[in-house]
């Protein structure tokens, strides 16, 4: 092609974007000779759609710097990427420029606003979102429901299901009662999971997917009714994926249940080789029985197979830069002044009675210290020194909040004065007052 029209750059740097070729893509971005509105789409949706969201950020600014006006492709770009790192500052910025400059809110761009909103924290200005929209498609309301379904708040979910049917408007599909059960598994509404389980065969017609049965073991594996789950899954029509089998292991953990998941954790494991976290549950499980020998047995067999313990991070934005942080790392700019807020914290709710909890790790050596600097607590020692008193802290996290790091931050909620909200792998818990919204449920 000796000759490029706009189209063919677009497309070529979508082309590369598709196999994962980011570099190229963003050279050929760079060769061009007047970079126009579609252009910077493609670039900027490479990253994010490859999960390279600071570069995308980045590239963002710099569009902005060269005064070059973001359309609504751009903006479901960059709110993509606010939802992954917890932008919330950056995905404010960008929803009011949309609404100042009067971008047309499709359906797509909408639901990507209200997904922003719900996974950076502010499930109530996702609802204010939703609530404005003068025509809701399905999408917005499964998005909503979800979000719900992520803080805990169940019967708001359900609450949400009911207002769609009695609008009658857009009909439920699988997702949204993918979305009903799994705000009936966050919160612990047993009776009413089971009722939306069969509800939506008989009124709907809806067969239950994997999703679904999926959620119905995760409810009443986590409600404490391990052998109701593992008959769940025996009877179920089709051969459970690992994200069942996955369920009812992660409810085994919660309530000790070493037989059950001795049995399951080898079966998930052998489905799943490469995920580190299901070689590390089932040793978790067995350290807490005392046996460790399985304990090295596992260890052994991660080793010989060359998989690693997926590190846990966490960020936390601050004056539209996001700051990550991984277990004992001193790389930030102000890693003495976090550390020292780090020893204030846990010297202040020693006081209050805090333990550390190592109950069951055993993937770490100098457990408490490595409990100290988890990459949480430093996120949340960075939010206290950079933050006015009383301010929301905010912080995302990659992997599930461990039992220790729960605890703690109840407590510097409470000596504080403040709410802290952490955005874990399966839920948000908003700590505040020494309580967290999910009651211990997680």
């Amino acid at each position: 092609m000796d000759k490029k029209d706009d189209v063919s750059w677009t497309t070529l740097i979508s082309g590369y974007s598709q196999y994962g070729s980011v570099d190229e893509a963003l050279s050929v971005f760079e060769s061009m000779p007047v970079k126009n509105s579609a252009a910077w789409n493609a670039v900027i949706a490479a990253h994010v759609q490859n999960n390279r969201f600071h570069e995308a950020f980045n590239l963002f600014n710099r569009m902005r710097n060269e005064n070059v006006a973001m359309d609504n492709f751009v903006a479901a770009s960059m709110l993509a990427a606010c939802t992954r790192l917890g932008a919330l500052d950056q995905g404010e910025w960008i929803h009011n420029y949309i609404k100042t400059r009067s971008i047309e809110v499709d359906p797509k761009l909408a639901t990507t606003i209200i997904d922003m909103y719900c996974k950076c924290g502010r499930v109530d200005k996702a609802y204010e979102v939703f609530d404005s929209l003068s025509s809701k498609k399905v999408s917005s309301w499964n998005c909503m429901i979800g979000g719900l379904s992520m803080h805990g708040k169940g019967k708001d979910a359900i609450a949400l299901l009911k207002k769609m049917e009695a609008e009658n408007t857009v009909t439920p599909d699988y997702v949204t009662f993918v979305n009903v059960l799994s705000a009936c598994a966050h919160s612990g509404l047993v009776k009413e999971g089971r009722y939306y389980f069969s509800y939506m065969t008989e009124v709907y017609s809806i067969a239950p997917r994997m999703e679904h049965y999926g959620c119905l073991v995760d409810l009443l594996g986590r409600a404490g009714l391990l052998d109701e789950a593992k008959k769940v899954i025996n009877e179920m029509p089709m051969r459970a994926d690992v994200g069942v089998l996955g369920a009812l292991l992660g409810a085994c953990r919660i309530h000790g249940n070493i037989d059950i998941a001795e049995e399951i954790g080898k079966q998930v494991i052998e489905l799943e080789p490469e995920n580190s976290g299901r070689y590390v549950l089932l040793a978790n499980l067995y350290a807490k029985a005392g046996r460790y020998d399985e304990v090295a047995s596992i260890r052994k067999l991660m080793n010989d197979r060359g998989v690693k313990k997926v590190a846990g991070f966490s960020m936390i934005e601050f004056e539209g830069t996001v700051s990550e942080f991984i277990a004992g790392g001193r790389n930030h700019l102000h890693a003495k002044e976090i550390y020292e807020k780090v020893e204030e914290m846990m010297a202040r709710i020693r006081e209050e009675g805090y333990v550390a909890d190592n109950d069951g790790v055993v993937f770490e050596e100098d457990l408490e210290n490595s409990l100290n600097y988890h990459s949480e607590k430093l996120a949340i020692a960075f939010g206290l020194l950079k933050t006015k008193a009383r301010e929301t802290i905010r912080v995302t996290k990659n992997l599930r909040v461990c039992r220790d790091c729960h605890v703690a931050s109840k407590l510097i909620s409470m000596v504080y004065d403040r709410e802290i909200v952490v955005r874990d792998r399966n839920r948000f818990h908003h700590f505040r007052g020494g309580l967290c919204s999910c009651n211990d449920y997680w």
